[in-house]
């Protein structure tokens, strides 16, 4: 593959990640302008529903976490060109989270609901969660390298002639108090919600199951990666809440 066809590769990639993200706060949210989200869409028997919807989970946690390993990724840059292999991975993240947006099966009955003319105030701070959530995952991947996390920095370079430097251990901002703020974030946006259904209650917990075998993973990679930094790290700050120590004397 030429470098300029890396490049747009990559563009192309992070336009169809970008895109997707966007529906993903749509889908959770359960907007009105869209016809498929979390609380719309084809129903169903509820049994089945819920073995379809838990299927689909387990499919995007599966793609997610397979690639993101890196064993995998050794194998696979011996058939994919280094420059792109994250732009792949991106794109196959996005097309999984299509086919959950298109085979989602809503599931009736409410958990929770707290209309907006009798609990006006729970309501709107619920919204507010919903939102700091989604700012809380966007703002932490520019505080990692957005573009890197990508795959844009990887075919610039590229096109460039360009060596990447080595992966520098850093705690930026919110990475000083907890150790994924990425990940907090999309548990505030998955579970921030006025009206709780079934559907998607399931959601929430079964994307915030993925997300903790997620961490335990990713965490393993981190300590081969960073060494005893990162274990210090882990020692020091909260996986997914902040970690406050009695001053000792």
């Amino acid at each position: 593959m030429s470098r300029i066809a890396a490049m747009l590769f990559a563009i192309l990639a992070y336009a169809i990640f970008f895109a997707t993200f966007l529906y993903l706060i749509v889908f959770v949210g359960d907007f009105q302008l869209a016809t498929l989200t979390v609380d719309n869409g084809p129903g169903g028997e509820p049994i089945t529903a819920a073995v379809i919807d838990l299927g689909l989970i387990a499919m995007f946690g599966l793609q997610h976490s397979i690639m993101a390993r890196q064993g995998f990724k050794r194998w696979w840059m011996k058939i994919v060109p280094p420059p792109i292999e994250r732009s792949v991975y991106v794109l196959a993240a996005s097309v999984m989270l299509t086919i959950l947006f298109l085979f989602w099966r809503p599931i009736d009955g409410i958990v929770w609901s707290l209309n907006p003319i009798t609990h006006p105030v729970l309501n709107d701070l619920i919204w507010i969660v919903f939102w700091i959530g989604w700012l809380a995952v966007l703002l932490s991947t520019f505080l990692i390298n957005h573009f890197e996390l990508f795959g844009l920095q990887q075919a610039w370079y590229h096109l460039r002639s360009h060596e990447a430097e080595p992966p520098r251990f850093h705690q930026p901002l919110f990475y000083k108090y907890v150790r994924h703020p990425l990940y907090l974030g999309f548990f505030l946006a998955f579970w921030a919600a006025p009206e709780m259904t079934i559907g998607h209650l399931l959601f929430a917990a079964g994307m915030s199951t993925y997300v903790l075998i997620a961490i335990r993973y990713e965490e393993h990679d981190l300590i081969s990666l960073f060494g005893r930094d990162y274990e210090l790290y882990r020692e020091r700050v909260g996986m997914l809440t902040p970690r406050f120590r009695r001053r000792q004397a």
